[in-house]
């Protein structure tokens, strides 16, 4: 039996990831993405965190969920290949 996470701790854990990677440490964004017992607990961690940050700029902007995902959508449909890869530190 995995032991899992709970899906805050996951969510914590999902965003130590982006820490690290945003300062440039692959090597531990690397290491905590591999902690992950399995992928449905990576993917609970990363979808509550990605609820809680887009429910965050809602609250700061006054955008409704909606007209945040419809913006988002319309941002990385522009996109096309410009975002840098998942393993390229930020600047």
């Amino acid at each position: 039996m995995i032991d899992r996470p709970s899906p805050f701790e996951a969510a914590q854990r999902a965003a130590g990831v982006l820490a690290a990677r945003h300062r440039g440490d692959l090597h531990g964004a690397e290491a905590l993405l591999a902690s992950f017992p399995d992928e449905a607990s990576k993917t609970r961690g990363f979808y509550l965190l990605a609820q809680l940050s887009l429910s965050l700029v809602c609250e700061q902007t006054g955008q409704t969920f909606g007209e945040l995902i419809q913006e988002l959508s319309t941002h990385l449909g522009q996109a096309d290949g410009s975002l840098e890869p998942p393993d390229a530190p930020d600047r």
